[in-house]
């Protein structure tokens, strides 16, 4: 089954305050762990919105809005793909990857990772 891990984004994503070297550093080092051991299958981190657009289609009328987007909770700052055997192994890797940015940048971090099964509709490559 593979996943995708969605770390939402805060203040300072949006802010486009550059993340800590240090979560940099740990993060880099645990995809490439999870990338040898094939459990990682694609991992990117995104520009804040105001670089990006939403496209709406209602009513059949097409409306570009151009970023950025108020509600920062709600915005997605980074994701990964994931190959894991359950839900459970699934959340298991995300809250690795949730600890990593603890460790990183302290006890009083909060953040916010949604786990997401990706469907098998469909081609996959």
């Amino acid at each position: 089954m593979r996943f995708i891990m969605m770390i939402k984004a805060n203040k300072d994503y949006e802010a486009g305050v550059p993340p800590d070297p240090k979560l940099l550093a740990a993060i880099g080092q645990y995809t490439q762990e999870m990338i040898k051991a094939g459990v990682v299958l694609a991992t990117e981190g995104l520009m804040p919105s105001s670089k990006g657009a939403r496209l709406r289609l209602s009513d059949g009328k097409l409306t570009v809005i151009d970023g950025p987007f108020t509600e920062a909770k709600e915005l997605i700052g980074g994701f990964a793909i994931v190959k894991a055997s359950s839900k459970k192994e699934a959340i298991e890797l995300g809250s690795r990857f949730m600890m990593l940015h603890k460790e990183a940048l302290g006890g009083k971090w909060e953040g916010e990772c949604e786990i997401r099964q990706l469907s098998e509709y469909g081609p996959t490559e």
